[in-house]
């Protein structure tokens, strides 16, 4: 168990001011490219470490902690806190904004300066959460790469742009219900968990943020496909969403007449749309692929 800091609770995080002179100092300019927009509201970041369900003997694992505002607030609740940044500026002050700010948990806290993308392992423990405010361009991507690379991953809270959070939450049958929602399903049951206004960031974007909670499943999905077998057909049958699954899969089944017959076998209409489906039945699917 980790012991609570012992600096006064709301001095260790950073505000408003803390923010713009940290950024100022560094010569940061948050940029578009990145997606970057920095929290600067405590009560915010607490309520996501609250959200997120974060216990104090956790490892956390946060991408792209920008200048430390949720990081510092982890490492109040969790046991260790390794964070990704890709930004050279931003990894290389990290460590000395823990170190001034809570120095009595610096030693808890490992940085990894890369693409989060590329990242195939951690130091220390494996991880068991998941906490970030993820840029909303590469958003679904980070977030399916760290789940299947990381199967320690028991929970995860994502703060994403509002209509990523709409899509990766969608149930089949919503008319955002696609890939996103299928793939984190593979690994997760996927719920909304609330949503941020514009106003707790900086530069306040002009889109709504939403916090979207995974948890992962007990047991795997149980099929005899591979997971790229599975995504194999999400991704076929979402490419031309407007299209029957015996059309939408006919390149992948070799003939539209073959897509039948894989959709039959897995009991599924042809006549059916991808977002109908549930993660069960694509698998179904990629089970009944023809040879």
């Amino acid at each position: 168990m980790s012991s609570s800091p012992s600096t006064d609770e709301s001095g260790a995080l950073l505000g408003p001011a803390d923010i713009r002179e940290l950024a100022a100092a560094l010569g940061v300019r948050p940029t578009k490219q990145r997606g970057q927009n920095f929290v600067i509201d405590a009560n915010t970041v607490r309520r996501i470490v609250r959200t997120a369900e974060v216990r104090p003997d956790d490892v956390v694992v946060e991408v792209g902690p920008g200048l430390g505002s949720l990081t510092l607030a982890l490492l109040e609740a969790a046991d260790r806190v390794v964070a990704v940044e890709i930004d050279d500026v931003l990894a290389a002050a990290l460590p000395s904004t823990i170190a001034a700010r809570m120095p009595e948990r610096a030693d808890r806290f490992a940085l990894v300066h890369s693409d989060a993308m590329h990242v195939q392992e951690l130091p220390g423990p494996g991880p068991t959460a998941l906490v970030a405010n993820l840029p909303y361009n590469v958003a679904v991507p980070v977030l399916l790469h760290m789940l299947d690379r990381f199967p320690s991953i028991e929970r995860t809270l994502v703060m994403v742009q509002a209509e990523v959070a709409d899509r990766l939450a969608a149930r089949p049958g919503n008319k955002v219900y696609g890939v996103p929602s299928v793939k984190a399903n593979w690994y997760a049951n996927v719920k909304r968990a609330g949503a941020i206004g514009r106003n707790v960031f900086w530069p306040a974007p002009n889109v709504d943020s939403g916090l979207v909670s995974l948890v992962r499943r007990d047991k795997p999905i149980e099929t005899t496909a591979t997971k790229d077998e599975v995504f194999a057909v999400v991704d076929a049958a979402f490419a031309q969403r407007r299209k029957t699954l015996r059309a939408a899969l006919a390149g992948w089944a070799g003939s539209a007449a073959a897509a039948e017959a894989a959709l039959v076998a897995a009991g599924v209409s042809p006549q059916a749309r991808g977002e109908a489906l549930t993660v069960y039945e694509f698998a179904a699917i990629a089970e009944n692929k023809p040879e």
